[in-house]
């Protein structure tokens, strides 16, 4: 979820950090940066993300934890070339820079966070802890 007021029918996740950088200066790259969506699901094992990054190679994109707990995932499509002779009609494929960070909970493993991209879908798992179970000590009762 983005952080989207409520008044827009979106709904505020305090886990998401999305990061609208005063470096990004045109408006291709904001929309390109704007559109980057994020599944993110939990399972009793993980914490699963899921980006679609179609046309991108994992060379072209970034994972990184920052700060201990702050999933990054970032990259950049490039700006077609422009041949002598060709002209373009329409451009509505997203380009330019991305950005999305994540804080992840306390039940992350953060140090054993695992990526991997495929058909253009980048998946990034980051295991949980074990739950803890309360601890439960028998007292002895006298007398």
């Amino acid at each position: 979820m983005s952080l989207i007021p409520s008044i827009f029918g979106g709904r505020w996740d305090p886990f998401s950090m999305d990061v609208w950088s005063p470096n990004f200066t045109s408006n291709d790259e904001l929309s390109t940066f704007a559109n980057l969506r994020v599944d993110w699901k939990e399972t009793p094992e993980a914490h699963v993300f899921k980006a679609d990054l179609p046309g991108l190679k994992k060379e072209e994109v970034k994972v990184e934890m920052e700060e201990g707990r702050v999933l990054k995932i970032s990259g950049e499509r490039s700006v077609e070339k422009e041949d002598k002779g060709e002209e373009w009609h329409r451009v509505e494929r997203g380009r330019g820079k991305f950005l999305r960070r994540f804080r992840l909970p306390e039940n992350a493993k953060a140090d054993e966070v695992k990526a991997s991209m495929e058909n253009g879908v980048l998946t990034v798992a980051i295991p949980k802890l074990p739950e803890k179970k309360p601890e439960v000590r028998s007292v002895q009762i006298t007398g």
